[in-house]
């Protein structure tokens, strides 16, 4: 059996759930071909996982200025400057643990979908300790100069532009590969809207906005659940909590005060049967999540993206027409009304969509690693 090795970290749920599509769509490849997915942090002392993504999750939640500001000065460091060798050699130091489960594992070709695997695999691969092909996918419509690391057999990438900046910055033009961002399966396959929706209660023949948390439940989509409900117009919302029970409580409160047009839901696995009913997504612009609303032909609105990639992300969906940004709540109360009294608008968006939603990127990621594409 092939053993295909996925390599993330649970720094953010973009880098693991790009690593679980791919995981996903090999499990539906015909037996011979095995994945398994590990996440970096599980293999590195306490003290360092508290900094690499406790420390991160708590900057870009506190102080997303700051990130932005780090963000862009890590691009435009120099790969020898002193800075960026001090942390790759720290980072070496704590990833022993990885690399001797790596060898045991003896895979016949790793995916990293985070840079700090790559960087550590990287210099295993130039010392001569390690000889497996190592692949890279970039989960975001932005590439920081992380991602650029030597000594990988190919990358994955977005789109066109992100592949032509790659080659701009010295690497082989054919090492790049266009992908898409790797997503579940799920949001390739054809779904009924009115079955969908009729399942969950919905009215299918509604106008339908999907206010999306994020799986953390970061919360906020109560209050501006309220304030959109209190608008006129005939439309209804379907808000996700996510793991935040205090969430979904606040959320149901608020739906009782407008029975039959806001219907809350916790964490749950099966968000495209949910995107099926819905003619709006308001998101955050994170690139495993805007793939999937791509790949539904579902339009958005964005709001509160964290400076750096998910500004990034932002920009290339507004570039494109197929999205919409609201910089605070009046901003989306003013969109989703101007969604409502043109609804042109709306359908020119989800027009747009179509060529953009790449939902088989798992499967051209595995079709170039396993070789079935030349």
């Amino acid at each position: 059996m092939k053993k295909i090795l996925l390599l993330s970290v649970s720094a953010g749920a973009g880098h693991m759930r790009a690593a679980e599509a791919i995981r996903a769509f090999a499990n539906e490849l015909p037996t011979g071909i095995g994945a398994e997915h590990l996440d970096v942090m599980d293999f590195v002392p306490s003290g360092f996982r508290a900094l690499y993504t406790d420390f991160y999750i708590k900057l870009v939640s506190n102080q997303p200025a700051l990130w932005g500001y780090l963000y862009q000065k890590t691009d435009e460091a120099a790969s020898d400057a002193w800075g960026q060798k001090m942390r790759r050699a720290v980072e070496s130091l704590n990833c022993r643990a990885l690399l001797a489960e790596i060898r045991r594992q003896r895979p016949d070709a790793i995916i990293c979908t985070h840079f700090l695997p790559a960087e550590l695999l990287s210099r295993e691969i130039a010392k001569g300790r390690l000889d497996v092909p190592v692949w890279v996918q970039v989960t975001d419509f932005d590439l920081h100069s992380m991602w650029v690391v030597p000594n990988m057999r190919g990358y994955f990438v977005a789109n066109e532009e992100i592949a032509w900046r790659m080659r701009e910055r010295g690497v082989d033009a054919a090492s790049v590969h266009v992908s898409g961002i790797p997503i579940m399966p799920a949001f390739g396959k054809p779904l009924d809207r009115g079955a969908c929706a009729t399942a969950f209660g919905i009215d299918p023949g509604r106008t339908t906005f999907l206010m999306m948390s994020g799986g953390a439940g970061l919360g906020g989509i109560d209050v501006l659940a309220a304030r959109l409900l209190a608008m006129e117009g005939d439309f209804q919302l379907v808000a996700l909590a996510g793991k935040n029970q205090q969430l979904l409580e606040s959320l149901q409160r608020v739906a009782a005060q407008f029975p039959g047009r806001l219907f809350p839901q916790g964490f749950m696995l099966e968000v495209e049967r949910l995107m099926a009913c819905a003619d709006l997504a308001i998101t955050k612009p994170g690139g495993l999540t805007t793939s999937e609303c791509l790949a539904m032909r579902l339009p958005m609105i964005v709001n509160s993206p964290i400076p750096g990639q998910e500004d990034r992300n932002a920009d290339f969906l507004l570039e494109q027409g197929v999205a919409l940004k609201a910089i605070d709540a009046a901003a989306l109360e003013y969109r989703i009304a101007r969604l409502l009294r043109e609804p042109a608008l709306l359908a020119g968006m989800r027009d747009r969509i179509a060529p953009l939603g790449r939902p088989d990127a798992g499967a051209v990621v595995l079709d170039r690693v396993l070789g079935l594409k030349s």
